[in-house]
């Protein structure tokens, strides 16, 4: 019968060794790849009504300062949302006079010469809508009348059980 070889008890140091490289490789990584991706940016709503409010956030800038700026309301200055800077964000108001058409929205990260990302933004000819925020313009007038015929009814039954229960006491 040939002989076996052997196992050879592993070698912890060079285990240990690997280990702490994977750690430091792993450790760095997320860091380098967040830095050489280019930002990404949004504004929401892509469509307003002059006068109207939009969200502007722009993630992968690796700075803790940034602006956005645009035609169809100025420049505004991006503040951090978390404290990794991870991402930017801040709120702008279309002016009120804006011209209906598409304006170009500018994120720049840190300060002049920083990277840079552009979004489309559509100004809707119009006024910005008030009030209620167009909660009730969607419904037809017998989804109005049916909600409140049914508020009415829950309304009458709990003064009836109400009084109900003052008679039998």
């Amino acid at each position: 019968m040939p002989a076996t070889p052997l196992a050879q008890p592993p070698n912890h140091r060079l285990l240990a060794r690997v280990a702490a490289a994977t750690l430091v490789l792993a450790a760095a990584t997320p860091a380098a790849v967040a830095y050489a991706a280019s930002p990404s940016a949004s504004v929401s709503p892509t469509a307003v009504a002059p006068g109207g409010r939009v969200s502007l956030n722009v993630t992968g800038c690796g700075t803790k300062t940034g602006t956005a700026s645009s035609g169809a309301f100025g420049d505004v200055r991006l503040t951090p949302g978390n404290l990794e800077a991870t991402n930017l964000f801040g709120n702008a108001t279309v002016f009120s006079n804006a011209n209906s058409g598409a304006y170009t929205v500018t994120f720049e990260c840190g300060g002049s010469g920083g990277q840079r990302v552009t979004v489309p933004l559509q100004v809707a000819s119009g006024a910005a809508r008030g009030g209620l925020g167009g909660s009730v313009g969607a419904m037809s007038p017998g989804q109005i009348a049916l909600g409140g015929a049914l508020a009415a009814g829950a309304l009458g039954t709990g003064i009836w059980i109400l009084r109900r229960r003052s008679r039998l006491t």
